[in-house]
């Protein structure tokens, strides 16, 4: 017998009894999200690897060293989608959303990026993500937090910290970067050689080393908030401002640098101290040159996305119900006649917003109790020769003292619509 063909490594089986928590994550997401008027869209798993190198930076770890990208039939390089931020912007720009409009759009689902699997880091991981395309005030960037806050709160999590900072604009970084590579060569002796790397190609990127050694160089590293210019400091000035007023606590963070290159002004990210070295639960910020970039009108844009994996463990942690994904009913059959009038009953009962289980298989009445407690259903319907000859069905409940019933059709209606009001 040939060897059974196991998942690829790093991606990983989501299987019925752990998707009831993650149900009510999405669920709870959705309602937030539409709550605040933002829209969901959808795009592609799969796009040109141009995007990503344009949008993301050619010389980011995400590009180099982690994207899925091959080559199709056509001899075009495709990628699947290490994040959903560029893509989005591509779906806007593509089907006229973004110029002259405001869109406050959502998506969910899978991402893919080829790095070391360990707890909380998967080669395919999933997110939600929320962009913003035609806001260019300060505004925005607070209700995304505040948005998020209210996350956070519906799902019952709390301990989770924020941290902000501002990148200021292209400008700004360019001269900081001046200023912070002059730094960095004085410091080269003591560089490890991911810093090394990339002192010439993205040096911001050395302040977000999760080297423990390179803890103390980093500390010591000039500040890009001593460089903002003065209208990049007014507006992160704005931000803090409408985050005390709602009360929402934040550490301004000087080396929050966030991983990817179109990042302008706002950065963020809700972190765990709970989860060990992965400890971002949420992150995003502003990236206002990045449609202008991928070939559209100049837009600002502003956004954040959440690690489904970590939110669902944190959830877990904090003791968060997962949706109820069990039948109401589990309706045993005892015999041809019974099952072929049972086939018929249940599809009346699913006719009347009723969740119903049918035994499919036959079995003893034993075995179909079993498989009907098996379900988690709240109750069992059992047809036999004796309830078609009456015309009723038993009701029996399967997770509370209760007297069995024989009921009527339209009565047995009544009567489980009753027990879910």
């Amino acid at each position: 017998m040939s060897k059974a063909i196991q998942a690829v490594r790093g991606m990983n089986d989501l299987l019925p009894e752990a998707l009831g928590l993650w149900r009510r994550i999405e669920d709870t997401a959705r309602a937030v999200l539409e709550s605040y008027g933002y829209r969901e869209i959808r795009f592609p798993l799969v796009e040109k690897t141009e995007l990503y190198a344009r949008s993301i930076g050619a010389v980011t770890d995400i590009v180099e060293k982690e994207m899925y990208s091959f080559e199709d039939r056509n001899g075009d390089s495709l990628s699947l989608r290490p994040e959903g931020t560029a893509g989005c912007a591509r779906a806007g720009i593509e089907n006229g959303l973004l110029h002259n409009q405001i869109q406050r759009l959502w998506y969910a689902g899978p991402m893919f990026r080829h790095e070391r699997p360990q707890k909380g880091r998967y080669r395919q991981f999933h997110q939600i993500g929320v962009e913003v395309f035609g806001v260019a005030t300060p505004d925005i960037d607070a209700e995304l937090i505040r948005m998020s806050a209210r996350l956070w709160r519906r799902l019952g999590i709390d301990g989770l910290r924020l941290e902000i900072n501002s990148l200021g604009t292209a400008a700004c970084r360019a001269a900081y970067r001046e200023r912070l590579v002059d730094y960095l060569r004085g410091q080269h002796a003591v560089l490890d050689e991911d810093s090394r790397r990339r002192l010439d190609t993205n040096p911001l990127r050395v302040l977000d080393s999760k080297n423990p050694a390179m803890h103390g160089v980093i500390a010591q590293a000039p500040s890009l908030l001593d460089h903002l210019d003065g209208e990049s400091a007014a507006h992160f000035a704005r931000v803090k401002a409408e985050l005390d007023d709602a009360g929402i606590a934040y550490r301004v963070n000087p080396r929050l640098v966030r991983g990817l290159d179109y990042y302008t002004r706002t950065v963020f990210e809700w972190v765990s101290d709970t989860l060990g070295a992965q400890g971002t639960v949420c992150a995003g910020g502003r990236y206002d040159g990045l449609v202008e970039q991928l070939g559209g009108q100049p837009t600002p844009a502003v956004g954040f996305a959440l690690g489904m994996e970590r939110l669902v463990e944190l959830a877990a942690r904090h003791g968060s119900a997962a949706a109820d994904d069990a039948p109401l009913a589990y309706l045993v059959m005892l015999g041809d006649a019974a099952e072929r009038r049972g086939a018929l009953l249940a599809e009346r009962l699913r006719d009347a917003g009723l969740t119903v289980e049918s035994n499919l298989g036959g079995g003893s009445l034993k075995s179909q109790m079993k498989r009907a407690d098996r379900s988690r259903a709240r109750y069992a319907l059992l047809l036999g020769e004796a309830e078609l000859a009456a015309g009723v069905v038993s009701v029996k409940a399967l997770r509370a003292e209760a007297r069995q019933q024989e009921l009527g059709e339209a009565e047995l209606i009544a009567y489980l619509k009753a027990q879910i009001t």
